[in-house]
């Protein structure tokens, strides 16, 4: 089965290197290997110069070169993205490779459905999170943030405490989604060891990251055998993190089940029975599993897909959040002057220390201004992955020049090419944000932007960001993220005074990326915490 997919994928690729394509005109950096192309430096940890010499040298479109001569088109110019994420986005769907692999992890949730699987999905999803849900679970954000895990080991020390911002964001994150999205607790966020569902959690990323190539064989993977035979094969791979890999699947799917039958019976029993329950009915889980029982036979998910959604919002809240905030806690220990600014604006918002209601919470403007600016410099997806269905036409808000100099207004894409969605170079790209792109000055955003960006109608369903994509295929928690960005930014600036660690800490390329201590592999973000009362006394 796995020489059937090797070959698949192969046979796919060589073609390439023999047929021309329109694509071959289209300029980029020249190949390093015919075996891997661009993509080991594209995909390394140390990514980052790469992505910014393409964001600058080339005007919103390139060329890379994939592996065995693939052709992959590079995307960040604004009119192109509306062409591939809204305009024709079910012509530039979501790779196969991630679909199955998705669909092998999760279940089928959000993150495995295409066309009108995944339309259906969403259409019930939407009104879970509405705003007025989002109002009910600040509380429960607040609670889970007050937990005093960092508190107990900074406080009364006398001075900075080396605290792993990282490990604790993580599980703060997973807790805030468990708790405010599946009514269910994971980490009581006091203790240093973890649950093995908490640590499968942790490790699925990484995991992922390893298994770059396995992944993209997937849909060249027939599904021979019975699951019991699948599984099997899994168990007996001779390669570590295939086998690592299908324990932690196993570990979520029977964690996800558990939750979903939990659910079930509690509604079955009425409201009365969720009152001395985590969340109190008031969780995404529930809101989902109340529409769909009244849900018309046409609109209803079956319960495979119900159990699908729980790992798929774990999946998805937790490392992305977690590294968001550890992002925006490194940068304001770098800008201790934002530091003090924002922490001003919280304590005059807070009424001594008091829990902040929502309507000002997201009415904070320093704090939303914060919040942007981080999304936009660093977003924690660096892109995201298309695939065309179907020959394609791409117009450009400006032509480039070929190879052979003629002008090129709009780019022929044909059949089956892989796009990579610009996240970072888009949200970088100084034609649109001005000179100062690559700084973080949260000020931006307390003025009116520059027309360019207003312009250029960039597909971004949050602040003209891709960061969180658009179309059909959006992040549909991006406002669940934010509050608890704001939220979980507000304790604990009124609680913590921020500071670098005296260690080397480098930022990794990843699917979602990451901070290790120089080149250890091991994600960590080592900083020094101080009561804030307390370094003012």
């Amino acid at each position: 089965m796995f020489i059937i997919g090797i070959s698949l994928q192969s046979s796919k690729y060589l073609r390439q290197i023999f047929i021309k394509s329109p694509l071959d005109n289209i300029p980029g950096p020249p190949s390093k290997s015919l075996i891997y192309g661009n993509m080991k430096e594209i995909f390394g940890r140390d990514a980052w110069p790469l992505y910014d010499m393409v964001t600058e040298s080339y005007p919103g479109v390139l060329k890379l070169a994939g592996p065995l001569g693939h052709r992959i088109l590079y995307v960040f110019d604004p009119v192109a993205l509306h062409t591939i994420i809204v305009k024709d986005q079910y012509v530039f769907e979501e790779s196969r490779w991630f679909i199955k692999a998705n669909q092998n992890s999760f279940g089928p949730g959000l993150l495995s459905t295409l066309g009108d699987h995944h339309r259906k999905q969403r259409k019930l999803l939407n009104p879970v999170f509405s705003i007025a849900h989002m109002r009910r679970m600040l509380p429960t954000f607040y609670e889970v943030t007050h937990k005093k895990g960092i508190e107990d080991r900074v406080a009364g020390q006398g001075g900075p405490v080396e605290i792993d911002v990282l490990s604790w964001m993580g599980r703060a994150a997973l807790e805030l989604i468990g708790q405010a999205g599946l009514g269910y607790s994971f980490d009581p966020l006091v203790a240093d060891s973890e649950d093995d569902y908490c640590e499968a959690i942790k490790s699925f990323q990484p995991l992922t990251t390893n298994l770059v190539f396995f992944r993209r064989l997937h849909p060249y993977l027939p599904d021979i055998g019975t699951p019991w035979m699948r599984r099997k094969m899994v168990e007996l791979f001779p390669n570590k993190s295939v086998r690592n890999m299908g324990k932690v699947v196993d570990i979520m799917h029977t964690r996800a089940l558990q939750i979903c039958e939990e659910k079930k019976k509690l509604l079955q029993q009425g409201d009365e029975a969720f009152k001395d329950k985590v969340g109190e009915g008031n969780d995404l889980m529930s809101i989902l599993l109340r529409v769909n029982m009244v849900a018309s036979d046409e609109d209803k998910l079956p319960d495979d897909e119900i159990v699908g959604q729980v790992s798929t919002f774990i999946s998805a809240a937790v490392d992305t959040t977690s590294n968001a905030l550890s992002m925006t806690f490194s940068l304001l220990a770098k800008h201790p002057d934002v530091q003090e600014k924002l922490r001003k604006e919280i304590i005059g918002a807070s009424n001594g220390g008091e829990d902040i209601d929502y309507d000002t919470l997201v009415s904070l403007p320093y704090l939303d201004a914060v919040c942007r600016e981080t999304l936009r410099l660093r977003p924690p997806i660096t892109n995201g992955f298309r695939e065309t269905r179907k020959d394609a036409v791409v117009p450009l808000s400006e032509p480039i020049t070929g190879l052979d100099g003629s002008k090129i207004s709009e780019i022929f894409v044909p059949k089956e090419t892989t796009v990579l969605v610009g996240i970072y170079s888009s949200n970088r790209n100084k034609a649109l944000w001005g000179e100062d792109a690559l700084e973080w000055k949260p000020e931006r955003w307390l003025q009116a932007l520059p027309d360019t960006v207003s312009e250029a109608k960039i597909p971004g369903i949050y602040s003209h960001l891709m960061t969180f994509l658009g179309g059909g295929r959006a992040c549909i928690g991006f406002k669940f993220s934010q509050l608890e960005m704001k939220a979980v930014l507000c304790l604990m600036l009124l609680k913590f005074k921020f500071e670098l660690s005296d260690k080397p800490i480098k930022w990794n390329v990843s699917g979602i990326q990451f901070p290790t201590v120089g080149d250890s592999t091991k994600p960590s973000l080592p900083m020094k915490l101080s009561m804030y009362k307390e370094s003012q006394e």
